[in-house]
């Protein structure tokens, strides 16, 4: 069993990825294979609109075969569990886990939707105000793909602004933790 995750923030070692580490250390714990993905200063291209997966139909991005995200798709393709993190930034989700979700998301719909009963999770890093948006478009991708989102002890977000302020927030870490709880539970539920 693995769960990959995406780093949406430009931060590699952000509030970003300090939460979804949180989440990780339960799944370690409870014998899960994690992988952390950043796409800080990664040259992703966005969805050309073009539709030549619909064409090729061979669970790859057939247009743009010159950046990671066709590695992207097989990680989450291959995992049976999947956390998008990101930041928000001007009130939402950042443009590069936007691009992610957008190619991700439509080479998966093509191809019989291929990530249809994975689980996945949002992981929100806030300085003030976009959270509920950001989380919200994270899920949207989820439900669209067909996954099982588990729930938490609160929306699953952390406040901070500067690098490590997120581990300052008792309650959003708690929810991290839970979060993995429940996700890992899911996981094994789901595995059988």
């Amino acid at each position: 069993m693995k769960v990959v995750a995406f780093n949406g923030s430009a931060r590699k070692n952000g509030n970003t990825a300090l939460m979804i580490e949180q989440v990780f250390d339960v799944l370690k714990a409870e014998g899960i294979e994690t992988e952390l993905i950043s796409l800080a200063g990664q040259d992703i291209k966005g969805c050309l609109a073009c539709n030549k997966c619909v064409e090729s139909q061979n669970r790859r991005c057939a247009a743009i075969t010159d950046d990671p995200v066709n590695e992207y798709i097989a990680k989450i393709d291959e995992a049976q569990g999947v956390i998008l993190g990101s930041p928000v930034y001007f009130a939402t989700l950042s443009s590069s886990l936007k691009v992610l979700i957008d190619r991700a998301g439509k080479v998966a719909k093509v191809n019989g939707d291929m990530y249809r009963r994975k689980v996945g999770a949002a992981v929100v890093a806030v300085r003030r105000a976009g959270s509920v948006l950001t989380f919200d478009t994270i899920n949207n991708f989820f439900l669209i793909s067909q996954m099982i989102i588990p729930g938490s002890s609160y929306w699953n977000t952390g406040i901070g602004h500067a690098p490590g302020d997120v581990s300052d927030d008792a309650e959003g870490m708690r929810t991290m933790k839970t979060l993995g709880e429940n996700m890992a539970w899911l996981i094994k539920k789901t595995a059988s």
